[in-house]
């Protein structure tokens, strides 16, 4: 199976289970589950925060903040109900890792949201899954109806006198939903939209009661740091960046898949060792590192650790780490088109620097690729995106807009070949696939 593809290099913390039938809850037993939360029980709120914060891991879904300083926002105290959210809502392109876990561990997500409520004094979770993932969210529900069975959810959980109830959600199909605080309007029953901040989730989110929200990737990596400690999972990776990663490779290479490597695993040996190279042997021409929202690195760029800091030192970011690799026969031209595209399409339209700006970007890219376009469309392309960048109510905007910018500046000769009317060099050159 294509999803379960492997490499030396991998380190299984997340995905140890893959392919072991752990959709089964006695499976999932006979291969430590649900020890994890059974140790949690024994701790104070405060040692799981620290533990988890001591550990390095940073939220897998893109932004990167530290997983257990997260924790620590939702106040000890509060008048109303504290919330647990699991955002599976994976929309970003080129990113498919969460899921294959809910696919092949839902447990593990249950035990990180079980986890992460005792670490906040929450008794409600929910585990939001993206509307297109139907088949995955029947393995969901079928997961937790059965630890309700076994007294693994509700009342008095592993007879501890803590309750704890944990929902499945399914999402409307919406990109924007990935942002919390629109995820948070949708399971209210509301449109998809995002929230002025502040206040912050942590301190008033889902129906106006401290909430934590984190991708599914991070809360599964939250048992395995229970039960092997912090210090274990640290240094898996780099300072700062602890663990290991589920990274999605795709586009031109002769091994695509998802593969769980140490955080600051080096890009190039990522392309060329673990995912086999590029087919016939062309040469690289750019490389989309953590997904469609983050600006592209050239071919003598990619020497670089996949890690949060160093990525950022070189200008992108890791992001959700979908890894979509170019090849010397993609046009950056038409790439760039196919790219604010999709943020166009899925902008919710709610502000009008990213209603108006991905829509404009995206007429002038159409006209442009289509040989029609003007030397001024160039800079207007990057002043459109630049403008747009930090002014929206969400980071929609931005992810339009810095893949953009980076496109314009790092291939302007490219855009400037377009002009005069000239057909596109690559037209006939077969498109990379982003999974």
């Amino acid at each position: 199976m294509a999803s379960l593809v492997s490499h030396p290099d991998e380190i299984r913390v997340v995905t140890k289970r893959f392919g072991q039938g752990a959709t089964d809850l006695d499976r999932y037993l006979a291969l430590d589950g649900y020890q994890a939360i059974q140790k949690a029980l024994a701790m104070t709120p405060d040692d799981i925060i620290t533990l988890v914060k001591n550990s390095g891991l940073r939220g897998r879904g893109g932004a990167g903040f530290n997983t257990g300083m997260k924790w620590s926002f939702v106040p000890k105290q509060s008048a109303k109900p504290k919330y647990v959210l699991c955002n599976g809502d994976e929309s970003e392109p080129g990113t498919c890792k969460d899921r294959l876990i809910f696919e092949h561990d839902p447990h593990s997500v249950i035990e990180g949201v079980m986890i992460a409520a005792l670490a906040v004094g929450s008794h409600t979770g929910y585990i939001y899954i993206r509307g297109e993932y139907r088949y995955l969210s029947v393995i969901m529900q079928r997961a937790l109806k059965d630890a309700y069975a076994r007294g693994f959810l509700g009342k008095n959980i592993f007879g501890s006198g803590y309750d704890l109830d944990i929902y499945w959600h399914g999402g409307a199909g919406a990109y924007e939903v990935g942002e919390e605080s629109a995820l948070m309007e949708s399971l209210e029953g509301k449109r998809g939209i995002p929230r002025i901040r502040p206040p912050f989730p942590a301190v008033v989110g889902l129906w106006g009661g401290p909430t934590v929200i984190n991708n599914a990737e991070t809360l599964a990596s939250v048992p395995p740091i229970i039960l092997g400690g912090p210090d274990w999972y640290a240094n898996l990776g780099t300072p700062k960046n602890g663990g290991t990663r589920m990274f999605c490779l795709s586009g031109h290479l002769n091994r695509p898949g998802v593969y769980e490597l140490p955080m600051g695993y080096n890009l190039k040996k990522m392309i060329y060792e673990v995912g086999g190279g590029i087919p016939g042997g062309r040469a690289l021409k750019a490389v989309v590192p953590g997904g469609s929202s983050t600006p592209i690195l050239l071919a003598d760029e990619i020497d670089v650790a996949m890690d949060f800091d160093s990525l950022a030192k070189a200008g992108s970011m890791l992001g959700s780490g979908g890894v979509v690799v170019l090849d010397d026969t993609t046009c950056m031209v038409k790439f760039a088109l196919r790219t604010i595209k999709f943020y166009q399409h899925e902008s919710c339209g709610w502000c009008i620097p990213c209603r108006e700006g991905t829509d404009w970007l995206k007429k002038t890219l159409t006209r442009f690729h289509a040989g029609a376009g003007m030397k001024k469309d160039i800079d207007n392309i990057y002043y459109l995106a630049e403008n747009m960048l930090g002014k929206t109510f969400c980071p929609l905007g931005d992810a339009a807009a810095m893949p953009t910018m980076a496109f314009v500046k790092k291939f302007r000769k490219e855009f400037e070949d377009h002009l005069d009317g000239k057909p596109c060099p690559f037209e006939k050159a077969a498109e990379p696939v982003m999974v």
